[in-house]
């Protein structure tokens, strides 16, 4: 601090005193925050108990995590639908596809049939086929499932191979198993975990990032979860705050850096009873929110959206002696407030995925700077003593 030469040690005492006050005022925040604990709110709608996919009733997330300083940088998440066999009871389900970009497995069935019957699995781009394997290989020894002939394995992924020896194949089929084993309801780690140890996202260091939010129950009371793996770029935004912009850090800055390539998987989970149709369109939303966060869906950025429903009254069991089935489903005229809260969730997960990372060291000794908070912050604070918004 500036302290006029002026200021005799008469008076320094008693303007010591405000200035303690002063700093003791001051928010102090740290690396690895969620964006909602730092004081940023997205959106209106509220979060769930965690502010997490997991707190649609059923959903388990698990992580395995793969680092070796400068050599290996992936990992595993591992998102189960429900507790149950799912192979027995698949869930409604849809692929929304913001950009192609991608390897993800499973899109053709899903599309056809529009339904899940494994657990999702994201990893790394060239771990995909030992993640299907593995997905094969769970399903296949479930009980019940001994007459199981075909099983259509669901894995999404992004390329890490700028911090991990992508082509060195270090995610196992044991490592895929236990992600699925692992997965717990509840709280979910974020940031460099997972799937997300290797991704870069916006130029910084991107991650694993989940948000929920809970429409009222006036119109439902339902819960929408997401769940991200960032890994792609544009010209990051916060809140409204173009944060990249002001950073110095975004896609076309001076022709040269952020490099705006990758791919985001988005899983969106909800417990609003849904068809195959209408969980398509509500995956559609989800691009949205990744629209909010500055993401341009870029030429080589594998964006997609898997979304599916765990109403227990629309399961799909595997054999059934009945010819057809009754559902229940939500109006198409009741959709708008699951459509704002998939948008919200999304934008928020991104955020937390960088927000909940840290400054990371991989392959080649390729280094990739976390967000800096408090920097972005300090932006938001001044935007709200400027404009006096939230």
């Amino acid at each position: 601090m500036f302290i006029p030469k002026v200021l005799t040690m008469k008076f320094f005492g008693k303007y010591l005193i405000s200035v303690m006050i002063i700093l003791t005022c001051l928010p102090v925040f740290s690396q690895q925050q969620r964006l909602r604990d730092a004081g940023i709110i997205i959106g209106v709608l509220p979060p769930g108990k965690n502010n997490a996919i997991t707190d649609v009733s059923g959903v388990k997330v698990g992580h395995v995590t793969l680092f070796t300083d400068s050599l290996v940088c992936t990992g595993v998440t591992a998102i189960i639908p429900h507790n149950g066999n799912i192979f027995q009871e698949k869930v409604p389900a849809a692929v929304y596809v913001g950009n192609g970009f991608g390897k993800m497995t499973g899109i053709s069935q899903i599309r056809e049939l529009g339904n899940i019957e494994t657990p999702v699995i994201l990893t790394n781009t060239l771990s995909v086929p030992v993640a299907a394997n593995a997905l094969i290989k769970y399903t296949l020894g479930l009980p019940g499932n001994e007459n199981v002939r075909s099983v259509n394995p669901v894995v999404g992924e992004t390329n890490d191979g700028y911090l991990n020896d992508i082509r060195g194949s270090h995610v196992t089929e044991a490592d895929v198993l236990e992600a699925i084993r692992k997965a717990h309801e509840g709280p979910v780690k974020e940031g460099c975990v997972g799937a997300g140890r290797g991704t870069v996202c916006f130029g910084f260091k991107g991650g694993i990032g989940t948000a929920s939010r809970v429409i009222p129950e006036s119109l439902g009371g339902y819960t929408v979860g997401v769940l991200v793996q960032s890994n792609f770029g544009g010209n990051l935004m916060v809140d409204g705050i173009p944060v990249g912009e002001k950073l110095g850090n975004y896609y076309l800055h001076r022709q040269l850096s952020a490099n705006p390539d990758g791919s985001c998987m988005m899983i969106v989970a909800t417990d609003a009873p849904l068809d195959a149709r209408n969980l398509y369109r509500l995956a559609k939303r989800a691009m949205l929110g990744l629209a909010k966060t500055g993401g341009i869906s870029s030429n080589g950025s594998g964006d997609y959206v898997i979304a599916f429903s765990t109403s227990t009254q629309n399961r799909m069991a595997y054999h059934s002696g009945e010819i057809t089935q009754d559902i229940t489903v939500v109006r198409n005229d009741a959709m708008s407030p699951l459509f704002m809260a998939v948008i919200e969730s999304t934008e928020e997960a991104i955020l937390n995925s960088l927000f909940m990372a840290t400054t990371t060291t991989g392959y080649k000794g390729h280094t990739v700077k976390a967000l800096p908070v408090n920097e972005v912050l300090r932006m938001c604070i001044n935007r709200k003593d400027h404009d006096g918004t939230k």
